[in-house]
């Protein structure tokens, strides 16, 4: 019975010493650069780019973790998206009239929009192929 307990023990310090260094690890992880095709919007320019065709709008943040994992995955919608599509981010810090009109209230969100209604909404890390088709969907 001790060595079980003994057992159970190291796998959970494993565990947990794991979980601890890959968290640090990510808040050293420098910023993705935004792709040239990645428009950045604001709460001035938001109703103006949502207008016409199918936009899809990240809702970030600089301090989220599961933003920074997404940053490289829109990079690569944004270089394989077709059609009429446009892909744009908004930093929910700098722009938080347009995240509380559009109730984000968790991070990282994509909202999409046709013609300025919206038509989908996807929440937390998905991968370029969840997200690509889901585009497909609405277009």
């Amino acid at each position: 019975m001790t060595i079980f307990f003994i057992v159970l023990g190291v796998i959970l310090v494993v565990v947990f010493g794991y979980g601890f260094y890959t968290t640090q690890k990510m808040k050293k992880a420098p910023d993705v650069p935004n792709s040239a095709k990645i428009k950045i919007l604001s709460d001035k320019t938001f109703a103006q780019q949502i207008k016409n065709g199918v936009v899809l709008v990240d809702f970030w943040a600089s301090w989220c973790m599961p933003c920074k994992m997404m940053a490289p995955i829109l990079n690569d919608v944004a270089e394989h998206a077709t059609g009429n599509v446009t892909i744009a981010k908004l930093n929910v810090e700098q722009n938080q009239s347009t995240a509380t009109k559009y109730k984000v209230r968790s991070i990282p969100t994509m909202i999409l929009f046709k013609d300025g209604k919206e038509m989908n909404r996807i929440v937390g890390v998905k991968q370029k192929d969840y997200v690509l088709k889901e585009i497909a969907k609405v277009q």
